[in-house]
């Protein structure tokens, strides 16, 4: 005859009901998001920053192997208040650089330092059992906290060389580093340390990043009288190359006929060195 003990523990398991002192099925991995599901997020960040009078922020998607597999179920944008040649004041509770992630419930969470990237990790991410899991979700990581020094003109790349996971006191750690590749130069280190679940633990970021030149005047200074400063100016507008297209057509919108052919012929020579 059964204990009542184990005719509770044989009820609650017909019921479907978690079982004290078993762990109950893992959560099923969210389905890839799907580019109408990509759009509302999208729509959702726009109608947000439009709420909050920052409509006027740059939205681009984050598009990333890794993040879409180690954060899975949720769409990230980055949202930038660009800075060059004149600053955009950010609205109430944003900075120059942000990062945005809507999730199938459609919430807007906003992002400003890799502290609150910590926090939506902790507070949302799956556990990462297994070296390919916690080598994603270091690549993931570096994706999104890069984007915190972004101000529209650096190039990162991911050392993906230096990716590793190495065994740790109740867990692993897991380090990653990206350089940057154009407009200044550095690099960004994370270490991030997971416990013997995949729970991230904790977090340690070190940059060393140093920008490059950025728009100022440059482009007034294309036909100066003086070759020293035009030679200056176009080899300020070399280094910074496409990302200064916005600014150039800025400029090229109020300039004379003669400084319109100058600013089209230093595209011409970014477009060559950038194909």
């Amino acid at each position: 005859m059964l204990s009542r003990a184990s005719l509770s523990v044989l009820l609650l398991a017909l019921l479907g009901a978690p079982v004290p002192g078993f762990d109950a099925d893992p959560e099923p991995t969210p389905k890839k998001l799907t580019k109408d599901d990509i759009a509302r997020a999208e729509k959702a960040v726009k109608d947000h920053l439009e709420k909050i009078k920052g409509a006027y922020g740059m939205v681009k998607l984050i598009e990333d192997g890794p993040t879409a597999r180690a954060l899975p179920g949720h769409a990230f944008f980055h949202v930038l208040y660009r800075q060059y040649p004149v600053a955009r004041i950010p609205p109430a509770g944003l900075r120059p650089s942000n990062v945005v992630t809507v999730g199938r419930d459609g919430k807007v969470i906003v992002m400003t330092t890799s502290k609150d990237l910590e926090k939506f990790v902790k507070a949302r991410a799956p556990s990462y059992q297994g070296k390919e899991k916690l080598l994603d979700a270091a690549r993931a990581w570096v994706r999104l906290t890069q984007e915190f020094h972004q101000d529209g003109f650096f190039k990162f790349s991911l050392i993906d060389s230096d990716t590793k996971v190495s065994p740790a006191r109740d867990g692993h750690r897991v380090e990653a580093r990206t350089i940057v590749m154009a407009g200044g130069n550095g690099a960004l280190k994370v270490e991030l340390n997971f416990d013997d679940k995949g729970r991230l633990s904790s977090v340690n970021e070190t940059a060393m990043i140093r920008a490059g030149p950025r728009p100022i005047c440059q482009a007034t200074k294309l036909l100066d009288a003086d070759a020293v400063v035009r030679k200056m100016a176009e080899r300020d507008l070399l280094i910074m190359g496409r990302p200064a297209k916005y600014y150039l057509d800025e400029q090229r919108a109020r300039a004379n006929p003669e400084l319109r052919r100058a600013i089209d012929q230093i595209w011409k020579r970014i477009c060559e060195q950038e194909p």
